[in-house]
This record gives structure tokens, sequence and C-alpha cells, in this order.
């Protein structure tokens, strides 16, 4: 029991160093993003006054919020896309009995050892070739399905019994709609670990929508933040105030999902 109780103090002390050590670097940009250019050089870490002169400054160097609106609307379709497609395949080599399903399975599973950059210039001369460039539908296409989501979904799909499934077929249930009305909802918490996962990896795409886009309207926040720290490359307090309004949707979905998000990664974890 002691030993027990040592360890849970020793992995709650680690926890709040390793927190402290995450949250410095943010509380340090936040800091900085309100400081005059002084007090930066001079190496303070608090300001003396809180100055929103450098927001405004970014908000002028750069349309921010359209870069906001642009990853958004991208990491939003992203993740629905992923999770319609997911859903679908992992069920099927979850639930359903065909020929081929383990190799087909494996198959997929291999594909996540290729590296992205392995592929992006097959992607590329696709997307140019439909001329799509610079459009919405350039960002989203190529990361619509993901072999990630599949494998995700389908470990939770293998922690729901068998007999749950049989039993709906018995009461004449066809198979979209023993997905929607009971599998969707008893693995939400995969389901909600998937979304959130997705959405802040999209949310931080940079090489694509770089390689993709040619107007600055079309740009997302990454790239945007990029663009800014080029243009004030002498004072950087207006890229961290750029920074910070960046980084308030991704942590507003990590702090609403933070729960969901740990509880579904390691649901059906052991089910295999």
């Amino acid at each position: 029991m002691k030993d027990k109780k040592s360890f849970t103090i020793t992995m709650y002390a680690l926890n709040i160093i390793f927190a402290i050590i995450i949250i410095i670097p943010v509380i340090y940009c936040f800091n900085v993003s309100m400081m005059e250019l002084k007090e930066v050089y001079s190496g303070s870490f608090f300001p003396a006054q809180l100055m929103i002169d450098n927001y405004t400054k970014a908000l002028d160097l750069a349309p921010i919020f359209t870069f906001i609106k642009n990853s958004v609307i991208t990491s939003l379709a992203i993740t629905a896309a992923q999770v319609v497609t997911g859903a679908l395949a992992a069920y099927a080599f979850a639930m359903l009995k065909f020929k081929g399903k383990n190799a087909l399975f494996l198959l997929m599973l291999a594909t996540m050892m290729i590296p992205s950059q392995a592929i992006i210039i097959a992607n590329y001369l696709t997307i140019a070739g439909w001329g799509l460039r610079d459009t919405y539908a350039a960002l989203i296409l190529p990361n619509a399905a993901a072999a990630f989501a599949v494998f995700n979904m389908r470990q939770a799909f293998l922690s729901l019994p068998m007999e749950l499934k049989e039993a709906a077929q018995i009461d004449g249930c066809t198979n979209f709609k023993f997905l929607y009305k009971v599998g969707i909802p008893l693995i939400k918490p995969s389901l909600g670990a998937l979304i959130i996962y997705v959405f802040l990896q999209s949310w931080n795409y940079y090489l694509w929508p770089l390689l993709v886009t040619d107007s600055v309207n079309m740009r997302t926040v990454q790239i945007g933040l990029g663009m800014l720290q080029g243009a004030e490359s002498t004072d950087f307090r207006p890229v961290m105030a750029a920074a910070m309004l960046i980084l308030i949707p991704s942590i507003l979905v990590f702090i609403i999902g933070q729960k969901q998000m740990i509880s579904g990664l390691t649901a059906g974890a052991v089910k295999g």
C-alpha cells in the first residue's frame, strides 16, 4: 500500500513538472506579445504593463482571421471526412466477414509506414492535374481518409460483442442502421479521441498547404505565421501576438476534449 502511494505521488509530481515545462513557453509567448520592445531586449519575463498594440499591429500586417477561418474550414472538413471513411472501413474490417479481409487490413496498415513526404509530389501533380490548386478541395482531399482513423475505430468496434450485432440482425437491422444506431453511440470515447486528434493534426499542417495555395486569402494559420515572421524579423512581438491568436482554437479543442481523447485512445487497446 505504501509503495502504491509513493508511486502515485511520484507520478503526480512528474506530471506537474512536465506541465510546467510545457506551459512556461506559452506564458512567455503571451508576455512578449504584451511587452514593449525595450522590455523584450532587456530579458524581462513579465511585462511592466499589458499592451494590445502588438495584436493590432499583427492584424494590420496580415489577415490573421482569414488564416484562422481557412484552417477551421480545412480542419473540420478533414476531420468529418476521416470520421466517415474511417467508421465505414473500420466497421467492415471489424464486423463483416469477407475473403481477404486480414490481408487487406494489413496492406492498409502498411501505408502508415510510408512518410507523407514520399507521396507529396504525386499528390501535388494529381491536384494540379485536376485544376484544384488554391482551393479548399486541394487542402482537404489528400487527407480525407487515413489508415490511423480506420485502425483506431476498428479497435473500438472489436470491443463490441458480436452477439449484439447478431441480435440486431435477427430484428431486421441492416449494417448501416446498426452502425448508425448502435455502433457509433457505443464507441463515443474512441470517436471523440479521433476527432480531437485529427483536428489538431490538420490544424498544424504546413508543407502541403504551402504547396497547393498561392493567394494570401487561401493560406492557413501555420503559413500565415511564417509570413508574419518574415515580415517582422527585427520585432517579433507581433509574431508572438499572432501565435497566441492562432493557439486559441487548438487549445480550446484540446481542453474541451482531453478527457475524451485519453479514454478513447486507450479504449480497445488490448482487443485485437
